[in-house]
């Protein structure tokens, strides 16, 4: 039997998929991290799993953004052999189409990161297209569709390796997970493919990332093959490595691990491992000829009640008054309420900003005794002052790190994650300090800014310099003034308890 299949329906279903995704989290995702947030005794990653947990919450309600990197979008079509085509444009064009609208939604208008001319101009293409598209032809008369959206934070953090047929898949994942740091967002899933040939390897890697979290049915039930015995040897194993929610230090890392393989050559053993952040976004349809296939929105029930309370030992900060001396008492892992004057700026902004330095130009914003925030935040609908907007991840500012201290007088950056020890020796070498935001957060965050203007760079779009006014905006301390960084303690503290609980 032919089924025949309508362009609009699936322009359609795409588009409603990703409007779906970029507001609600699996519910398989929810409870897992609600799971983790029960147990988990480290109190700073507790924090952060109770607010990541808020923010879906809020984004579940407002129908707004989980993230502010709303993500490159990756779908997997499975096309049954006795399908039909009505299309007028090629099938790339067709899905990129629903790509277009989602991104373009006036209700919920997500951001644009997509960039023609990678290695050269970087134009933003303006409406997040196009997609990543994989097909495979399949028995049957439906075609069904996987859609993700994908974070570049966490995509950043991919791995891949080409072992030897003897090397152990273990051995090399437990080597590259704290390398991977915390600007994957954890916790997480670590989608793990292995075999065929190299790129092979990375699109199982990519695909099992939609698979739903089931790691505690597999415990019960136990492994039937090498995969599965993989998928629970690493899920403890990474854990144990104490690395955290956001890289604080902590009982959970990962919410689950998945492992797809492939036959591969004798002489090869290609492995890839790529993280899906706190940011999990995917959703699947399936067309019969119907018409459209629309999500269906899950109840506000599945959601649990979190209350996150600032602790009494909280420090509140006036960015107005601030001034270098203060921040010598900040200690690493505390939680600070920041509120006042920030500047904005990432990687673009930076790159510019350093040109300028360099060729003797005058900024076009004061930067001395200053906070800027790593952040491209989301386009704001209705009454808000800005969208979505949380950290971006802080590593891709390292290299501008020490000229932007030593020439403009800067006293404080806020991003996600740890800095690298470039990073960490400027910060030292110029008593700044970096502050931490929760990454997954961003509707919670863009709630404590009051104002927001741009005030340089407005050609670079998201990327240009805003001036934020925040009220109480939830940051820790993660590297102070004498270059003590929480990411390299906590995560060390807390794998020798895990160690020695292990023990007794």
């Amino acid at each position: 039997m032919t089924t025949v299949i309508r362009q609009d329906d699936l322009i359609e279903s795409v588009a409603d998929a990703l409007q779906f995704i970029s507001y609600y989290h699996p519910k398989d995702f929810i409870d897992s991290v609600h799971e983790a947030y029960q147990k988990e005794e480290s109190q700073a990653a507790k924090d952060a799993m109770a607010q990541i947990l808020i923010n879906s919450r809020m984004c579940a309600e407002g129908h707004r953004p989980l993230c502010q990197d709303t993500g490159i979008v990756t779908v997997f079509v499975n096309i049954g052999m006795n399908v039909q085509w009505d299309c007028e444009l090629p099938l790339d064009d067709v899905i990129n189409e629903g790509v277009r609208r989602a991104y373009t939604h006036p209700d919920n208008v997500l951001r644009a990161s997509i960039l023609d001319d990678p290695d050269g101009k970087r134009a933003n293409t303006g409406d997040n297209t196009p997609a990543i598209i994989h097909y495979k032809m399949v028995p049957g008369d439906t075609v069904e569709v996987h859609v993700a959206a994908k974070g570049g934070g966490s995509e950043a953090k991919s791995k891949f390796a080409m072992l030897n047929p003897s090397d152990s898949v273990v051995d090399w994942v437990l080597k590259m997970v704290p390398q991977m740091g915390a600007g994957w967002c954890p916790p997480g899933m670590l989608g793990i493919g292995i075999g065929g040939t190299a790129e092979k390897a990375m699109q199982m890697a990519k695909e099992s990332l939609l698979d739903p979290i089931d790691i505690h049915d597999l415990q019960e039930r136990g492994a039937s093959n090498r995969a599965e015995e993989l998928r629970l040897e690493l899920f403890d194993k990474v854990n144990d490595l104490g690395i955290g929610a956001q890289g604080l230090g902590g009982l959970t890392t990962v919410l689950d691990v998945k492992v797809k393989d492939y036959p591969t050559h004798a002489a090869n053993k290609p492995v890839a491992i790529i993280p899906n952040c706190a940011a999990t976004r995917h959703a699947h349809f399936t067309l019969n000829g119907n018409g459209p296939s629309l999500q269906t929105p899950p109840s506000l029930d599945d959601w649990p009640e979190i209350t996150w309370e600032v602790g009494e030992n909280v420090r509140r900060v006036n960015l107005d008054t601030v001034t270098p001396e203060d921040v010598k008492d900040w200690q690493p892992g505390e939680t600070v309420l920041l509120s006042g004057k920030m500047l904005t700026g990432r990687d673009a902004a930076h790159k510019k900003m350093v040109d300028m330095i360099e060729k003797g130009e005058e900024l076009p914003v004061d930067l001395k005794g200053r906070f800027i925030y790593y952040v491209g935040p989301v386009d704001p609908v209705r009454e808000e002052v800005v969208g979505p907007a949380g950290p971006t991840t802080a590593t891709r500012m390292d290299k501008f790190t020490h000229t932007m201290l030593e020439k403009t007088g800067l006293t404080g950056m806020i991003g996600k994650a740890e800095r690298g020890q470039v990073a960490i020796d400027a910060i030292r070498e110029f008593g700044a300090v970096y502050l931490m935001a929760v990454g997954g957060s961003a509707y919670l965050v863009s709630k404590a800014i009051k104002n927001a203007e741009v005030v340089a760079f407005p050609e670079l779009g998201m990327e240009a310099i805003y001036e934020f006014e925040v009220e109480d905006m939830p940051v820790t301390v993660a590297v102070d003034s004498r270059g003590s960084s929480v990411h390299q303690t906590g995560p060390a503290e807390w794998q020798e308890k895990i160690i020695a609980a292990k023990a007794v």
